[in-house]
């Protein structure tokens, strides 16, 4: 179920500003090792934050500020930012849309890269256009990020002369700007065109107060995207893009001083405007009591409301905004227990539904309650959630309710400061971006941690109790419905509707914190002893095979210094539920995950597991059965206790049953509204060639599934431990470990059972097969190109598989978004699999304009037919080739990467060791090999075409 895509209004306004609706503490930045915490020291409540001794900040004669910050992490990588407080609010009435579209322009030629000589270098250089290349324009800002290597000397150092290109010197060439209209309008859109559009139109100038910021959304006005003069753009940039309102940020494994030195080589010479325009902060003027604003739409799929207070913004400077900040963190989370605890109800009064304390749009905090209801269930789940901060702001919260939300906020400051010299530089950049455009606090992780220690427990209920009365107000408040069409007779009126508001918590009474004394397991297993022990010493892992048949694949890693990743798995899956018990198979895995283990229900086990820094869940795919999930090494014996329950103590959970059908009946129940999953569905069946086990489930199928079923099938899934594989990656020692695993590992029942999966055979049919859905009214379309068929699975096969999908991604860019200026983002997606059966997979897809569906198809095709007539340009081979062979090396030092690869070489009978020879073998791409490839893949005899339509009118 994707409610993301519908639910929070407010929440995809704030998406638009960069922001959160729902924002908690901020994600702690972490300081370089040679920081060690002292004892904490804070400061009296008025103090300012300290700043982080780690990042040098300067600041340019020309008004240009500078973060710059040695990190190791990656290795020999570096994260660089242009970040400039010019956005859509800075726009003239006749410029709306031009701030993003001055952010396209970037990339299509300034003064030392003309037209695309900019992507084409750095894609040369292994940089990857859309995934590491690329930017973004908000309502007060617009950023440029360029992760780049730092052990090529003259591409580190050219990174810095194409942020300065960004910063001042685009060329705005006239043919390129047309070209480029097209391609704007199609990300406009790809975005709009929808239900969710349709809705916001009508509903962000009552969010917003008819505020700058609701006339001018950063998408801009069409008509102003296809007609502007060249000159208006200018005017924009000449304007706005100036040193003076412009940061460079730079985070990585380098020399900082060389990094100053490039900075000031490269920044020094750009100037500001001879008569500048004041930079004008806008904000939203409050709304005398209550707005209220419901909107209906034919294909909106959800009925949603929420309940916005607005509050005068707060950005954290001080010590006392600190801890306030920390106070919200636990507020938010203790009341979010609360209402996630209703959704374990067998009649649940929601679909979803959330309340928090957090950033809003425009200088503004907010008290934001969202909820997603059932079909004419609108008043129940109105007043359910309301009920959520009414009991809070008359009962407040218990003793035990705060203690493990500050052992959870522990855990994650804790788990930051573990980590404080292994932490991405992207985070630091997010801080440093924060601390220019707001002036956001960056204290630095020692100070953070030790503050939290010091402070955490000074917090008391008191505090927390007053909170929600602060939060609540019928003041400057907004309330929005937005819901389909055929719930219009179900909808109140404004008045009705903040009648619910008004009662919604007069009858509650004081929370009750179920919680549980008893041990997680009462009795250590005795388990069994290692039989075999096996090492390889290429790639550092240790193989060990228990007294009941498990295997443990481990991998010691320095890479993070507070996680190990646990996968485990088996052969079978749904694979061997019968067409009549397949639906309740099907959801075996979810259902039990949601369930609880033992005598503690899902509510119980999360309170116990409160403090821990774990994350265990099993599940059942299509062939194999299994355990995923991460600890930190503290808690690794709980972790295995976890997976030893989901073996043996599953449990059978009738009012979590019963609310995941309810929730489910009520999803599918308006799915059909809404366009794009009538066309999903639709894709879904045709690639399974309607095999009811890769569509979406209908309410008849649902119906027929029990949760005897489901509970049953789950237990014979792990009733035998013996043909299970289970890898470890992380911060351990295998001799440490390794009493552990005997006991609980190798205490999991056997009874070598020899069970594998089969090949259901789910797969697109054989030909050439056309499907046209005709959904929806807006001006939009969706295609879907799939090339199938039967494959030699190898990895010689699979490099040629994958050189030609990017090779594809590189052609189709310059061909459908560049040259015929049609598409926004089209994607090549190629997929290979051994298991259950060996199969390929090209999907080619893109959003477009309806009018040009078969243009763009044949287009494509065109593009396709050049590969399998010549091949490759060795140009296009190079940019694959580096961008690989970068992204490998990065790969080679993650845990999660070597979790996947070690299941994957399982699972496929590969040999591991292949990996290190992977970058060498990159030779083998040639243009005669992907000539090769794309006719024996790309041949067209097996090629589907998905497409789809607006309803004829």
């Amino acid at each position: 179920m994707n409610l993301n895509k519908y639910v929070p209004l407010a929440l995809l306004a704030l998406t638009l500003s960069a922001g959160s609706a729902f924002a908690q503490v901020k994600k702690k930045p972490v300081p370089s090792p040679k920081n060690k915490p002292g004892a904490p020291a804070i400061a009296p409540k008025s103090d300012v934050l300290p700043v982080d001794q780690s990042v040098i900040i300067g600041k340019l004669p020309n008004g240009l500020t500078y973060y710059i910050r040695a990190n190791a992490e990656p290795k020999s990588r570096a994260e660089l930012y242009l970040v400039n407080k010019a956005g859509s609010v800075l726009e003239n009435d006749d410029q709306q849309g031009l701030a993003h579209f001055t952010e396209h322009m970037a990339f299509n030629g300034t003064r030392d890269f003309p037209k695309n000589q900019m992507v084409d270098y750095l894609q040369k250089a292994g940089v990857k256009f859309g995934a590491d290349l690329n930017a973004y324009t908000s309502f007060n800002e617009t950023v440029f990020q360029l992760p780049l290597p730092t052990d090529t000397a003259s591409v580190f150092e050219k990174g810095f002369n194409i942020l300065a290109n960004w910063a001042g010197y685009v060329s705005f060439d006239p043919s390129e700007i047309d070209k480029e209209r097209g391609v704007v309008l199609e990300e406009e859109r790809l975005r709009g065109k929808n239900a969710q559009e349709r809705i916001q139109q009508q509903t962000l100038p009552v969010l917003l107060n008819n505020s700058r910021y609701a006339l001018r959304l950063p998408i801009g006005k069409e008509d102003i995207l296809k007609n502007f003069k060249p000159e208006t753009i200018k005017a924009f940039y000449q304007d706005w893009y100036r040193p003076d309102l412009q940061a460079v940020i730079a985070v990585g494994d380098f020399d900082p001083k060389r990094v100053e030195a490039l900075i000031k080589q490269n920044f020094s010479q750009l100037k500001n405007p001879a008569a500048e325009k004041p930079r004008t902060k806008y904000s939203v003027p409050a709304t005398p009591g209550t707005a209220v604003k419901i909107v209906t739409d034919p294909e909106y799929p959800y009925t949603i409301a929420q309940i916005i207070v607005k509050h005068p913004g707060t950005v954290t400077k001080t010590t006392g905004d600190y801890m306030q900040q920390v106070r919200v963190q636990l507020f938010n989370q203790m009341l979010n227990a609360r209402l996630n605890e209703l959704l374990q109800r067998p009649n649940p009064p929601f679909l979803y539904g959330r309340t928090s304390y957090g950033n809003f749009i425009g200088d503004q905090d907010a008290y934001t309650s969202l909820v997603v209801a059932k079909p004419g269930e609108l008043e129940k789940a109105v007043k359910a959630v309301v009920a959520e901060s009414e009991r809070a702001r008359k009962f407040g919260f218990t003793l035990t309710e705060l203690e493990r939300a500050k052992q959870d906020a522990l855990v994650g400051i804790g788990n930051a400061y573990r980590e404080r010299d292994k932490t991405p530089s992207a985070n630091f950049v997010r801080e440093y971006q924060a601390n220019f455009l707001t002036g956001e606090a960056i204290p630095g992780i020692n100070f953070e941690y030790n503050f939290y220690i010091g402070n955490i427990y000074k917090v008391s209920l008191a505090d927390m109790n007053a909170m929600a009365g602060k939060f609540i107000s019928d003041q400057n408040r907004v309330v929005i419905v937005q819901a389909p069409d055929k719930e219009k007779a179900n909808l109140p009126d404004d008045k009705t509707l903040l009648n619910w508001i008004a009662t919604g918590g007069q009858n509650v009474t004081a929370y009750v914190d179920n919680v549980s004394s008893e041990p997680l397991l009462a009795k250590i297993p005795e388990g069994s002893k290692v039989a075999k022990q096996d090492t390889d010493a290429a790639i550092g892992t240790t193989t060990l095979t228990l007294g009941n048949g498990l295997k443990v694949i481990l991998k010691p890693t320095d890479y993070r210094n507070d996680q190990i990743l646990i996968s485990g798995y088996a052969f079978g899956g749904t694979s061997l539920a019968s067409d009549d018990e397949f639906t309740s198979a099907n959801l075996a895995s979810s259902i039990i995950s949601g369930s609880g283990i033992a005598q503690f229900n899902q509510g119980m086990l999360d309170k116990k597991l409160a403090g821990k820094n774990l994350s265990i869940s099993p599940y059942i795919s299509e062939f194999a059965q299994g355990i995923s999930g991460n600890t930190s090494p503290a808690d690794f014996e709980t972790a295995l206790q976890l997976i030893y329950l989901y073996f043996t103590q599953p449990r059978k959970d009738k009012d979590i049953w019963d609310a995941n059908m309810e929730q489910t009946r009520a999803v599918l129940a308006n799915r059909g509204l809404d366009p794009g999953s009538v066309y999903q569905d639709t894709v879904s069946a045709v690639l399974s060639n309607y095999n009811f086990r890769g569509m979406v489930t209908t309410i008849p199928r649902l119906n027929a599934a029990t949760l005897d079923k489901a509970y049953d099938f789950y237990k014979k899934r792990f009733a035998d431990a013996s043909a299970f594989t289970f890898t470890l990656v992380g911060n351990f020692d295998v001799e440490t470990v390794k009493p552990y695993l005997e006991h609980y590992l190798g205490g999991l029942p056997s009874t070598n059972s020899k069970e594998t999966y089969k090949n259901m055979n789910i797969q697109p049919a054989a030909g050439v097969i056309t499907k046209t859905v005709n959904k929806g009214v807006g001006d939009k379309s969706t295609v879907q190109l799939v090339f199938s068929g039967h494959y030699e699975y190898n990895e010689a096969n699979n490099i040629q598989v994958d050189a030609l999908e990017e090779v594809l991604n590189i052609k189709l860019i310059e061909r459908l978004r560049e040259q015929e200026s049609g598409v926004y983002a089209p994607g090549v997606r190629a997929s290979y699999r051994k298991i259950p059966g060996a199969r390929y997979s090209f999907t080619i897809s893109f959003g477009c304009a309806p009018e040009n569906v078969d243009k763009l198809i044949n287009a494509t095709m065109e593009e396709i037919g050049k590969i399998k007539q010549n091949g490759a340009l060795p140009a296009d081979i190079q940019k694959f080739v580096a961008e690989e062979a970068r992204s490998t090396q990065q790969q080679l030092k993650q845990n999660v990467f070597w979790t996947g690869y070690l299941a994957s070489s399982s699972q496929n009978g590969e040999n591991p060791d292949q990996i290190l020879a992977h970058v060498n073998s990159l030779e083998q791409i040639t243009p005669q090999t992907t000539k090769d490839a794309a006719n024996k893949y790309l041949s067209g005899k097996n090629l589907i075409k998905l497409i789809l339509m607006p309803e004829k009118k």
